[in-house]
């Protein structure tokens, strides 16, 4: 497994905020997130490697939403925030000697965190960053290879993946969702385990699923519990400090999965 990240850039207090107030962020505490959260990747069985620094685009280092890696093709994404759209050329060329390459579009715009990747179905949130044409057209990307797209309206947070992320596979065949059912509404996820997020811990549905281990925010501590009582492998991460930039942790890097790394 291979996860694509990039450093905290100095100018992360410009980020793009949606929808929550501008509050100042220690940078040496962000910076320590990160290394912390690489060290949890590199834990749970991944090559760390970095994409160039870039100082001037505040949100650089949410390189989630710059594309969506599938086993047979990867799809780079158009970020709906335009002051974004200058992070994709290095994703660009870091995913060309994994993949074969399409791209989205004007004028449709997709954020890789509203892009929630299931067995043969692709969830895609229609929020203030990925519109329908986006939607559209990664399901045109996709479709050869057997996934089908359902467009879910985000409201009330910022991504999909804010409020619904994938928790693990097992072995039987069944996925688990971790979800904050008052952000996103549970129906358009029948055939799923739901595990709700403890109601004081709203922003605890972003986990990040690598190898058996979930990866998840210290700052959730009772939706920790909650998933380690269903049995799974927890790994908590700090992350209070890039939440301040309405970022989580599938927010801060690209997983590519290959037997040829």
């Amino acid at each position: 497994m291979l996860a694509l990240t990039r450093a905290v850039p100095s100018s992360i207090d410009r980020c793009e905020l949606t929808h929550l107030a501008r509050s100042p962020i220690d940078y040496a505490r962000a910076v320590a997130e990160h290394d912390a959260y690489e060290d949890a990747l590199r834990r749970a069985g991944c090559d760390v490697r970095r994409l160039p620094d870039a100082p001037d685009c505040p949100d650089s280092v949410f390189v989630e939403d710059t594309a969506v890696v599938f086993d047979a093709v990867a799809v780079i994404a158009r970020p709906g925030a335009e002051s974004r759209r200058g992070e994709v050329d290095a994703m660009v060329a870091a995913l060309r000697p994994h993949r074969p390459l399409t791209f989205i579009e004007s004028s449709g715009t997709l954020d890789g965190g509203d892009v929630l990747v299931t067995p043969g179905r692709v969830f895609v949130g229609i929020s203030g960053r990925t519109n329908a044409e986006g939607a559209r057209q990664l399901a045109a990307h996709i479709a050869p290879f057997g996934f089908e797209v359902v467009p879910v309206p985000v409201h009330g947070c910022l991504h999909l993946k804010s409020a619904v992320t994938l928790a693990d596979l097992r072995p039987e065949g069944r996925s688990y969702l971790l979800i904050n059912s008052n952000w996103i509404d549970r129906t358009h996820f029948a055939g799923f385990d739901l595990i709700e997020v403890d109601p004081t811990e709203p922003a605890a549905a972003n986990v990040l699923a690598v190898n058996g281990i979930v990866i998840c925010a210290a700052e959730h501590p009772r939706t920790r519990v909650r998933l380690e009582a269903r049995g799974f492998a927890v790994l908590p991460v700090p992350a209070g400090e890039l939440a301040k930039a309405e970022g989580g942790v599938t927010c801060c890097s690209v997983l590519i999965r290959s037997s040829s790394l």
